[in-house]
């Protein structure tokens, strides 16, 4: 078996973080790396692991510190442990409240080349939505709980049972050759610390060619988002079900919300994919917004979905197209000073789109949501009028293929 070097930042996750770490090193047989990145933790998590290197039980266990105040986040601290840590050509994306189960990594050896990446598939506790794509066992939502002997049983009932299948979607866990991550330069910091580093990853791994492979005989159980997104932890009501409704921390939500906006500002649309996970990748265009009567709030809805966006802000009494900058571009990598446009003299883009805001609507504003889609099945160059909006298209250039390298 090729080895394996586990990546697994962690923030405050200690009591999860030492039951993934057991997992891997009791239910495989094989010295894997595991590279641990704490992120400002103050729950004695880098305590815990260097006195583990310190005893020298664990040669194969690598510590990073980020000393902080401030976190990174595990897009910057996934990078960091995959380029200056791991030292074996093949690294796996492992959350802190995942436990690897029995023979999982052999599963992943058993599919794993370059040019692949192996997700393997998640038991997870009734929290998220079902899906097609993993799980749904209660074994426990808290360590403490943790029904391990079950799940073990369950599992070999499932793997006697079970179909040795494969699927073809994508998520963590997943496993990839180092060469092929650093190929296309890593995650995108443009979303650090946290949220859509995944999607956008998984868009550029599906555009650069690579194959996605997910096993149905490899298995974790995942404690499904304990860090930062449901901090607080899971809850039971009195019938002993599981739920985590409006249990979502502030910091998340608010960092969710700068990340889908970049996103959609990178990509042009929404995170999409099919029902295994699978990436679907509309079309990016080079589209410019030409608006009559826009408000503040409209800027803000508006700004992330095109390339550039032209008004006469000076009509407006009062208008903060300034303020609004001052105030999203910490959010943002891309400067809004050369997006926002108060001159009409140069209008670069292939495709414009004209509208008077003031017909804008929840319904007609769905348009925009879809454009990629609706520009794709126009199919050519000129004009034509879509609800309230008119389109000049001078190019159908795509530009998809150019985000894939970081």
């Amino acid at each position: 078996m090729k080895l394996i070097s586990f990546i697994i930042p962690s923030r405050n996750n200690l009591k999860y973080l030492k039951q993934a770490y057991n997992s891997i090193r009791k239910n495989t047989l094989y010295p894997h790396e595991i590279c641990i990145a704490d992120d400002a933790s103050t729950d004695g998590t880098k305590e815990w692991v260097q006195s583990i290197i310190d005893s020298g039980e664990d040669a194969c266990l690598k510590l990073h510190i980020n000393e902080g105040p401030e976190r990174l986040g595990h897009t910057i601290l996934y990078d960091t442990l995959v380029n200056e840590v791991s030292t074996h050509e093949r690294v796996m994306i492992f959350h802190a409240d995942m436990y690897l189960c029995p023979n999982a990594d052999e599963e992943i050896d058993k599919y794993l080349e370059p040019g692949k990446v192996v997700s393997l598939t998640r038991i997870e506790p009734p929290l998220h939505p079902d899906g097609p794509e993993k799980i749904i066992e209660d074994f426990g939502i808290e360590p403490e709980e943790f029904r391990e002997n079950n799940l073990l049983r369950w599992i070999r009932d499932e793997r006697e049972q079970g179909e040795d299948k494969i699927s073809n979607g994508i998520f963590a866990p997943w496993a990839i050759y180092k060469e092929d991550f650093q190929r296309i330069g890593g995650h995108d910091p443009l979303y650090a610390p946290q949220s859509k580093e995944d999607s956008d990853i998984f868009n550029r791994f599906q555009l650069a060619g690579y194959k996605f492979i997910q096993t149905w005989q490899g298995f974790v159980y995942h404690m499904t988002s304990r860090g930062s997104r449901f901090k607080d932890g899971a809850m039971r009501n009195p019938a002993g079900e599981v739920f985590m409704a409006g249990r979502e921390s502030n910091e998340w939500l608010e960092q969710n919300t700068r990340s889908t906006r970049n996103f959609i500002r990178k990509w042009g649309h929404m995170v999409q994919h099919d029902e295994m996970l699978k990436p679907i990748i509309p079309h990016k265009y080079n589209v410019g917004f030409i608006v009559e009567n826009c408000t503040t709030h409209l800027l803000k809805e508006l700004e992330p979905w095109c390339s550039d966006i032209y008004g006469d802000w000076l009509g407006h009494k009062g208008y903060g197209v300034n303020t609004y900058i001052k105030e999203e571009q910490p959010n943002t990598q891309f400067d809004l000073s050369k997006k926002i446009h108060s001159s009409y003299m140069e209008l670069n883009n292939d495709i414009l789109v004209s509208f008077d805001c003031e017909q804008l609507n929840s319904n007609n504003f769905q348009v925009l949501v879809n454009l990629s889609d609706i520009i794709s099945d126009s199919g050519e160059i000129g004009h034509m009028q879509h609800e309230i909006f008119t389109f000049h298209i001078h190019s159908m250039k795509t530009y998809e293929k150019e985000l894939i390298i970081i």
